[in-house]
C-alpha cells in the first residue's frame, strides 16, 4: 500500500548471520502475515524506538538485488509515483530454487574486441564514440542509423568494446524478434557464447531466473532484453543502449508504467556510464537530449546518406491507376509500376498496411454511417469475404444488420485490412506468391525472389539483399490519428520499412507529398521532423517539454487525491474528460523541474488515500504514452 512505502527494521537472528546480507531475500511477519522482503542494508542499531520483530527466515543467501538496482528501483518509483515494492516486482525475477541450486558458470576469458570496428567509421563521431568506451569513458549518443544499417552488429560491436575495456553492457530492444537478432550479433562478435545472456517475458520460469543469476553472479557481463532487462545487474556496467525507444512495447503496462528509455537514462546517471539511444527514427525524447547537450548526434553525412538510401516517391490518395489490374489492387500507378519493375528484378516487394485482418471497419454502403453493433455499440468488422459482420468489443455476429440511419444492408469497406489486402494482390499478380507477416504469424525473413510480402507496422520481415520497392498504403491510418505522437509514430514506422529497401530502390508513400511527415521521409531526415515536434510540444506545454500525470478514476476518487495532493506551485490542473466504464481522467501539468516534486506530491496523497482505506482506487500515470 502506498502508505506503507518505506523500509521497516527486523532483527536478525544468529542463526540467519550469515545468509541475510543485503541484497537477499528473506520471510518476515508483517501485520501478522509471513511475506516475502528484500533486505536492504545491514546496520548494528535502529533508529526505531519501539519492540522489533526478528526475521522468520533467510530465504537464501544469494544476492538479487545489487545496491545499484535498489538505488535505481527507488529512484523510478519516485519520478513515476510508484511504491519501491512494485519496482521491484519488475527488476527481480520470481526464485526458482533449482536454477540457484545448480554450480555457477565459469566466466569466459574476455575476448580482444570487434576486429572491425568500420561500420561505425560511417557516422560522424561514430569511430570516436568506440574510442571512448574503449577507453572507459561515458559518451553519450543519440544515433540515427542508415537505412540498410545492420544495426544488430554495431550494437555488438559496442558491447564488445565495452567488454573488451573490463566494463559491462546493457542493451535494451523491443520484442523477440529484435532480441534474436541481437542475441545471433553478439554470439559472432564476441566469438561464442559464455559472455553474455538474452532475459525476456517469453523465457519460462528456470531458464528466466538462471540467466538473471548469471549477471548478478557477474559470469556474464552482457545483459540484452526486453523492458525488464533494464533494469538487470549488470557488474561494472559501462555502456546502456535501447533501440528504437519510440516504440511503445517500450513502456511497461503494470504500474508504476515506467519507459525503459527513462529506466536506462537514470542508471547512466546514477552509475556513471555510456549510453546509446538508436534508431531509424527519432523520438522528441531523444532530440531534447541533444538539444539540452546531454548527448551528441551520432548520425552520417549527407553524401553517405545519398549513397545509402532508397528513392522516395509520393502520391496522393485521390489519384486512381487507369490500369485494370492496378486500380483492383488499390494500388496507384507508380505504385504499381515499382512493384512490377522490382518483380521482374527478382526482387521481393514490401507493402505495409496499418490494419490487420481483412475488413476491420466497415460501413454503410448507401449512407456511408460506420457500423455499429446493437448491443454494445462497438465497431463492426468482417473478417473474410464469405463471412458475417462480427463485433470487434463483444464478438457478436451482426447477420442481420440494418443501417440505422437508412435502413440499408449492404455494406462497404471502411478500412481495408492486410489480409484483404493480400487477397486482392494475389489476384493482380496471379503468378507471384504472396506472404502475409502480421498477428497470427510474424515472418523473419523473406528468400531473394520475386514476391509480394503484405506486413502490418512492426512484422516486416528482412529480405535477402534488400526490397526490391517498398509501397507504403494507407497513410491516412497513421496520419489522422487523433494522439499527441501520431505524426512521430508514422514516420517512424515508415523510416523502419523503408531502411528495409536496396539502395536506391523505390519506396512510394501513398499521401500527400506536402505533409510535414512525408517530407520528413522524402528527406530521409528524422532530426528535422523531430526538432520541429519538439518545439511544438514547448510552444504548446506538452511532454518532454513538460511533466504530465495522468489521474484516472471514479470522479469522487480523483477529486479526493487531487484534495490532499500539495502540488507543486505553477501546477496546472486540466479536465475532467470522460474516461471509459464511467470514470473520468485529470491531467496535472508542471514544469519539467518540479517534475518530482509532482510525482511525490501525487504518492504522498495516494498514500493519504490508503490510509484512510478509500475504496475506489486512481490510476496515476506520469508522462503516458496516451496523453490525448
Amino acid at each position: 500500500m502506498p502508505h506503507l512505502d518505506r523500509p521497516f527494521d527486523y532483527l536478525v537472528p544468529h542463526s540467519a548471520a550469515d545468509t541475510a546480507l543485503p541484497g537477499t531475500r528473506v520471510r518476515v511477519r508483517f501485520a501478522g502475515q509471513l511475506v516475502d522482503g528484500f533486505v536492504l542494508e545491514r546496520t548494528a542499531a535502529s533508529a526505531h524506538d519501539g519492540k522489533l520483530l526478528f526475521l522468520e527466515r533467510s530465504v537464501s543467501a544469494e544476492v538479487v538485488l545489487t545496491p545499484q538496482v535498489a538505488r535505481l528501483a527507488r529512484e523510478i518509483a519516485d519520478r513515476y509515483a510508484g511504491t519501491l515494492s512494485d519496482v521491484l516486482r519488475l527488476a527481480v525475477p520470481p526464485r526458482h530454487a533449482k536454477a540457484e541450486a545448480a554450480a555457477p558458470a565459469s566466466a569466459a576469458p574476455a575476448p580482444a574486441g570487434p576486429s572491425d570496428r568500420g561500420g561505425w567509421a560511417r557516422y560522424t563521431a561514430g569511430a570516436a564514440l568506440l574510442r571512448a568506451l574503449s577507453d572507459g569513458r561515458m559518451p553519450r549518443a543519440v544515433w540515427t542509423a542508415l537505412p540498410g544499417e545492420d544495426w544488430p552488429a554495431r550494437l555488438a560491436e559496442a558491447a564488445a568494446t565495452c567488454l573488451a575495456a573490463g566494463r559491462g553492457a546493457l542493451i535494451v530492444v523491443a520484442d523477440a524478434r529484435d532480441l534474436d537478432r541481437l542475441d545471433a550479433a553478439l554470439l559472432r562478435a564476441l566469438g561464442g557464447p559464455g559472455h553474455h545472456v538474452a532475459l525476456s517475458a517469453a523465457l519460462g520460469p528456470a531458464e528466466r531466473y538462471r540467466r538473471f543469476l548469471a549477471a548478478a553472479r557477474g559470469t556474464a557481463r552482457i545483459v540484452i532484453g526486453t523492458r525488464a532487462a533494464a533494469f538487470a545487474p549488470v557488474a561494472g556496467l559501462g555502456l546502456v543502449a535501447i533501440w528504437d525507444d519510440g516504440d511503445d512495447l517500450h513502456s511497461e503496462p503494470r504500474a508504476p508504467y515506467p519507459h525503459a528509455r527513462q529506466v536506462l537514462l537514470a542508471r547512466a546517471e546514477q552509475e556513471r556510464c555510456a549510453a546509446i539511444v538508436g534508431g531509424f527514427g527519432r523520438t522528441a525524447e531523444a532530440q531534447q537530449l541533444v538539444e539540452t547537450g546531454w548527448a551528441i548526434e551520432v548520425g552520417a553525412a549527407r553524401d553517405e546518406l545519398r549513397r545509402c538510401m532508397p528513392r522516395v516517391l509520393t502520391v496522393g490518395e485521390h489519384e486512381r491507376a487507369r490500369d485494370p489490374q492496378a486500380a483492383a489492387a488499390r494500388l496507384p500507378s507508380v505504385a504499381w509500376r515499382a512493384a512490377r519493375e522490382a518483380l521482374a528484378g527478382g526482387a521481393p516487394v514490401l507493402i505495409q498496411v496499418p490494419r490487420r485482418g481483412y475488413l476491420p471497419a466497415v460501413s454503410c454502403a448507401d449512407c456511408y454511417t460506420p457500423a455499429r453493433c446493437a448491443h454494445c455499440s462497438g465497431p463492426l468488422a468482417l473478417p473474410a469475404a464469405d463471412g458475417v459482420p462480427v463485433c470487434r468489443w463483444c464478438g457478436r455476429p451482426a447477420a442481420g444488420h440494418a443501417c440505422p440511419e437508412c435502413g440499408g444492408r449492404r455494406l462497404r469497406a471502411a478500412v481495408v485490412g492486410a489480409r484483404r489486402t493480400a487477397e486482392e494482390l494475389a489476384r493482380a499478380f496471379p503468378d507471384t506468391t504472396v506472404r502475409t507477416s502480421g498477428r497470427d504469424e510474424v515472418l523473419s525473413s523473406v528468400p531473394r525472389e520475386p514476391a509480394l510480402v503484405v506486413s502490418t507496422p512492426g512484422a516486416e520481415p528482412l529480405a535477402d539483399g534488400g526490397y526490391g520497392a517498398v509501397l507504403l498504403l494507407d497513410a491516412w491510418a497513421f496520419l489522422t490519428r487523433a494522439d499527441l505522437r501520431g505524426t512521430e509514430e508514422a514516420l517512424r514506422r515508415w523510416f523502419a520499412a523503408a531502411a528495409l529497401a536496396r539502395p536506391g530502390a523505390p519506396v512510394v508513400v501513398v499521401a500527400d507529398g506536402g505533409l510535414v511527415a512525408v517530407q520528413a521521409l522524402l528527406r530521409f531526415d528524422p532530426a528535422w521532423l523531430a526538432a520541429r515536434e519538439l518545439a511544438d510540444r514547448r510552444e504548446l506545454g506538452f511532454p518532454p517539454a513538460t511533466r504530465i500525470a495522468a489521474l484516472t478514476g471514479a470522479p469522487a476518487a480523483v477529486a479526493e487525491l487531487l484534495s490532499l495532493a500539495e502540488l507543486p506551485p505553477g501546477a496546472e490542473v486540466l479536465g475532467p474528460v470522460p474516461a471509459a466504464d464511467g470514470q473520468e481522467r485529470m491531467l496535472v501539468r508542471t514544469a519539467r523541474s518540479a517534475g518530482k516534486a509532482l510525482a511525490l506530491s501525487l504518492k504522498a496523497a495516494a498514500g493519504a488515500r490508503s490510509v484512510r482505506k478509500s475504496a475506489a482506487a486512481v490510476r496515476v500515470q506520469v508522462d503516458p504514452l496516451d496523453l490525448l
